[in-house]
């Protein structure tokens, strides 16, 4: 079984903590990860190479990699460069996911010369899509990307407002690979409607482990109150 068969109609759970946050080690994302394994997760989305070193100690599920970096000057920092690329291939998951939106990279290239570069230097790897818009995603399909995830949907300046799973149906019923639900899939009902609309997997992150936003999150609703 191939690894986009393993995660066809199942959840990923995306095991991130950035450094500002309590959760930031990973041996800590390790042990979230084994946890989202024994609750069902049939995949991890995982950040950094050390991380992803941890979790593969912990569990034998498909990873999602990525590296995130800020760079001056440039709103991408997913996967923003080939340096990132070549240190995820080598480090050896299952898929490297980056961002495809069409702001510039730090390097100065369009997504479109990035891909070009990296899809030839390797040619086997699986590489997924985050992107913000239909456009976006219809031009990454054709660049030749393996998956398209919402993943950025709204967290670009041209996008807010935007709402994934709409994003996710318009997507769908435009480009013929498979396309992953993810960015604000923060509750059962959302993730389930992803799969009903035709997502090949879904990724849930912040509402399965960031404990400090799912605190906030009631915190606030009680003081609302």
């Amino acid at each position: 079984m191939d690894v986009l068969d393993k995660i066809k109609g199942r959840l990923i759970v995306s095991c991130q903590a950035l450094e500002d946050e309590p959760l930031h080690d990973s041996y800590i994302m390790s042990k979230m990860a084994f946890a989202a394994k024994l609750g069902g997760a049939s995949g991890i989305r995982a950040n950094s190479v050390k991380d992803i070193r941890a979790i593969k100690k912990e569990v034998d599920l498909p990873i999602i990699g990525i590296i995130k970096k800020d760079y001056p000057g440039s709103g991408v920092y997913i996967t923003a460069t080939e340096k990132e690329v070549d240190d995820l291939y080598q480090e050896g998951v299952d898929i490297i996911a980056f961002d495809a939106t069409k702001q510039v990279r730090p390097d100065g290239k369009s997504f479109q010369g990035f891909f070009a570069e990296v899809k030839a230097r390797y040619p086997d790897q699986l590489f997924m899509a985050d992107i913000s818009t239909l456009e976006e995603a219809v031009a990454a399909e054709k660049a030749g990307v393996d998956i398209v995830a919402t993943t950025l949907a709204g967290y670009t300046p041209y996008s807010e407002g935007v709402v994934p799973l709409e994003l996710l149906e318009q997507v769908i019923s435009h480009v013929s690979v498979p396309v992953i639900a993810e960015g604000n899939m923060d509750t059962p009902e959302k993730a389930k409607r992803a799969i009903e609309l035709g997502a090949h997997a879904v990724v849930v992150g912040s509402a399965i482990t960031r404990p400090k936003l799912i605190t906030e999150k009631f915190a606030k609703a009680i003081q609302n109150y």
